[in-house]
């Protein structure tokens, strides 16, 4: 490959990733026609209802590609090492990948570096965009940076600021940022072979927010929060994992996911917790208003519009959520 400037270096790239969201960088590299010396991503695993072995989306990618194709079930491994050795690459890129080991890291004579979907130190950890919604911003972004013992700490190459819509979720911000890093990929990568690149150390501070990985515990609903900070809760969590909460229907207690909603801003009385419901909506009393349902699940069902719900399921008159 060519650029107008010329390469300095030419480029031997391994890169690591597992979901969909790392195939759109793998790809940029492909069409840039970048020599991929091969692709280390997560082993075959089992999932959905009937167990079927399914290949993560990088190896479906890379397979496609013809590019070689390594799964690891320990990055330690003395076999696994030797042939990641063998590929001869002289610059790794990570892409939504596991922790590496030292050992693997530093193995390239041009460095790794790994694309992270925030402003980095901000949203260090496994699920950065989830928590930029949940906590009310309004701005995120990706940043490509050098790998170092410490996760999401090291010296910063690049970053891109992108703007958080107030209706947006989770899903649609994990879309924009795939795209915009798959851009940033080729940038940085750009740069490491014109060996312009001037990385800068990332600032440590008790304030940074950071991004926890998300379990059940976090995705229930708290209704003591304030209107807008539930919004946020359940648009950060959609479509994936989900918001939910528990609905005392009577004598009846269900657990119910949330996957959208709309805010209405205004005074009441009505107690926190307490449905206000008619033939087609359904509105949850909240600190600052009401929260108005659009999208829901109750068990062992699909996700449904409230009003198809509706049709088919009777929210009692003192119906509450907890």
């Amino acid at each position: 490959m060519n650029t107008e400037k010329g390469i300095q270096r030419n480029l031997r790239i391994v890169f690591l990733g597992t979901p969909e969201f790392a195939v759109a960088g793998l790809r940029s590299l492909v069409d840039q026609q970048y020599d991929i010396a091969g692709v280390v991503t997560a082993p075959d695993k089992p999932a959905g209802r009937g167990r079927k072995v399914q290949e993560s989306a990088v190896k479906v990618y890379a397979k496609e590609q013809g590019i070689t194709v390594l799964q690891p079930i320990n990055l330690k491994d003395e076999t696994f090492l030797a042939t990641l050795k063998s590929l001869r690459a002289n610059l790794q890129v990570v892409v939504a990948f596991r922790m590496l080991p030292k050992i693997v890291w530093q193995m390239p004579e041009y460095g790794t570096f790994n694309l992270h979907a925030s402003l980095l130190p901000n949203y260090r950890g496994a699920a950065p965009i989830n928590w930029a919604i949940i906590n009310g911003e309004t701005k995120t972004g990706a940043t490509t940076f050098f790998i170092d013992e410490k996760i999401d700490t090291g010296k910063i190459i690049l970053q891109q600021a992108i703007e958080i819509t107030p209706d947006e979720n989770a899903g649609n911000l994990h879309d924009k940022l795939m795209h915009l890093g798959a851009g940033l990929i080729l940038e940085t990568v750009r740069q490491i072979a014109e060996d312009t690149i001037t990385p800068v150390g990332q600032e440590n501070s008790e304030n940074l927010k950071l991004a926890p990985k998300i379990y059940r515990d976090t995705c229930e609903i708290n209704w003591s929060k304030p209107l807008k900070a539930i919004y946020d809760h359940i648009r950060g969590l959609s479509p994936y994992p989900s918001a939910w909460t528990t609905l005392v229907n009577d004598d009846d207690i269900y657990v119910m996911k949330i996957h959208s909603a709309e805010m209405q801003a205004t005074l009441h009385k009505k107690k926190i917790g307490a449905l206000l419901c008619d033939k087609k909506t359904v509105k949850i009393a909240t600190k600052g208003g009401y929260l108005n349902l659009l999208e829901i699940q109750m068990p062992g069902k699909r996700k449904m519009k409230v009003s198809e719900v509706i049709n088919g399921f009777v929210f009692s008159k003192k119906a509450y959520l907890r």
